[in-house]
């Protein structure tokens, strides 16, 4: 993961603003294509296996560093569907359709970020068309709930389904590689210590930005125990640790410091995340959950050392068990690619908020439900079985590539996952004519790390032909929302199955899934399609 972030990252800066302190200029970058990988990888074992579970989150100590002060100088089927619709220019990569008898194997990180829908939501709600550079597909899938079935005595649960889809060729399946990770009763994670890094530059003035943080910020320390901590720094051109880590017991001191944040001066990310960093780090515990979350618009530099520092001070950071989650604002010249990445280096996640009730619930739910972190590296990779599947395409997870060799070699990064947290990846496959009914599809493991002992797991399931479902009107609910979601999001993006299924074909199917499940988030989902149709 830290090279495709590399990579991402490197170019955003060449576009970007790159002297301290300097206007907020916007820089975009299309997450990085990775070369097809060669298929080399241990075959994986077709029976079904679970294995133990992932405990707690943290893995190191470290001593407690420098004073923060100093730092601070430093620094079901619907109508019939209609092709035809406009789409954008397709300005973001697409998975290649992949030959089975070339490459069986198809292997990734596990993405649990959700920031790209809230993005494209805010804008279509503001009459914008999203840039389709900012939409990822696996990230519209996994912003909306599933219905997975929990782990017994794992960190994980993998499920393996398929149907058919009416916009597609006969000979075509799409197949859903479901995952849901373990859940942890807030009694029983370890206290955290949570360093926030906000943003007070001229550009969080704009509605949606700095005032919906602060409504936020009093949900999340309401929601956290006595013995938690907080601590604030904020950056402009006047960065500066506003809030020491401060138990949460003393709450009127933490929201004092939470009422005083006002937008001022111009962006520096970097000395934001230098002086944040150091503020964790002084108060680094390893019996705790450390984080440090950024709050930003994106509207960003990164100071006067480039990329390279930065994202070296996030990976080293996160190797001590420092965790970073970014969470993004507003709109206009949002860096949604900046936000995604920068997340991706510091093993954490990736969220954008589009007003106060999307902040009041991230910070009140998702992020403290799912501070305990339960898997480490943790990967994906299916095996399509050659004898009844002649292609597959992976929808999705782009800039998330890990080459088939690397699947079971600990030290290439994967991903991070939290309690609670679900991950679903979708395949269009063609399958051999004639094929047996009854053969098995496809093989789908995920590999991970204990976050305490470094000890690798493994879970596994497998797909039978007879296991998948006719007709998309029979099958699951959930997958229905999945694949009409990922349409929709391919639609945004100008590729993939752009074209294949109008708008109000899409919309129409979709409202009728949201019906059926009384799901009022996905009824929301359609009434973003009926937007983007309005657009034109």
């Amino acid at each position: 993961m830290h090279q495709r972030t590399m990579a991402c990252f490197g170019a955003l800066v060449l576009t970007a603003v790159t002297v301290a302190c300097g206007s907020d200029d916007d820089s975009t970058a299309l997450p990085t294509q990775p070369a097809s990988a060669a298929p080399a990888a241990p075959a994986a074992s077709a029976a079904p296996a679970t294995t133990m579970l992932a405990g707690a989150s943290q893995e190191t100590s470290q001593e407690a560093s420098q004073e923060t002060a100093q730092a601070a100088t430093a620094a079901t089927e619907a109508p019939a569907e209609e092709p035809g619709d406009p789409v954008p220019p397709q300005a973001s990569q697409t998975n290649p359709v992949t030959d089975v008898a070339v490459d069986a194997l198809s292997t990734f990180a596990m993405d649990v970020d959700t920031g790209s829908y809230t993005y494209a939501r805010q804008s279509l709600q503001a009459g914008v068309v999203p840039d389709p550079a900012a939409v990822r597909t696996e990230e519209f899938v996994n912003a909306l709930e599933q219905d997975y079935a929990a782990p017994d005595d794992s960190a994980f649960a993998v499920t393996v389904d398929g149907t058919s889809a009416p916009f597609l060729d006969p000979a075509s399946r799409i197949l859903r590689v479901g995952i849901q990770g373990k859940r942890v009763a807030d009694a029983d994670r370890a206290d955290a210590n949570l360093t926030f890094v906000i943003d007070i530059s001229g550009s969080m003035a704009d509605p949606g930005k700095l005032d919906a943080v602060r409504p936020a910020l009093l949900g999340l320390v309401e929601s956290l125990r006595p013995t938690d901590r907080v601590g604030i720094v904020v950056y402009s051109d006047a960065t500066r640790v506003l809030l020491e880590s401060t138990p949460v017991s003393e709450r009127q001191a933490i929201d004092n410091a939470i009422e005083q944040l006002q937008p001022e001066g111009s962006t520096n990310v970097e000395d934001g995340l230098r002086l944040g960093y150091t503020t964790a780090q002084a108060s680094f515990d390893a019996a705790r959950i450390n984080r440090v979350v950024l709050l930003s618009d994106g509207v960003a530099n990164v100071g006067a050392t480039g990329p390279d520092a930065i994202l070296d001070l996030i990976g080293d950071a996160a190797r001590t068990g420092i965790d970073l989650v970014t969470v993004g604002f507003g709109l206009g010249e949002y860096n949604d690619v900046l936000m995604e990445q920068l997340a991706d280096r510091g093993d954490g996640f990736y969220a954008y908020v589009d007003g106060e009730r999307e902040a009041t619930r991230l910070f009140t739910e998702d992020l403290t439900g799912t501070l305990v972190t339960i898997a480490r590296e943790a990967k994906v990779q299916v095996e399509f079985n050659p004898a009844v599947v002649r292609t597959y395409r992976l929808i999705g997870f782009e800039n998330r590539a890990v080459a088939d060799d690397d699947f079971r070699d600990d030290s290439v990064d994967g991903g991070e996952v939290g309690a609670g947290h679900t991950v679903t990846a979708l395949y269009e496959v063609s399958l051999q004519e004639g094929a047996a009914p009854d053969g098995w599809l496809a093989v789908a493991v995920i590999r991970w790390l204990d976050p305490d002992t470094t000890e690798p797991h493994e879970a596994s399931t497998r797909l039978l032909g007879g296991d998948l479902v006719a007709s998309i009107g029979d099958a699951p609910l959930r997958l229905q929302q999945d694949v009409y979601v990922a349409a929709f999001a391919e639609t945004l993006r100008g590729g993939g199955w752009s074209g294949l299924i109008s708008l109000d074909g899409l919309s129409a199917n979709l409202h009728a899934v949201a019906s059926r499940l009384g799901d009022t988030a996905v009824a929301e989902a359609a009434d973003l399609i009926d937007a983007r149709a309005q657009l034109g």
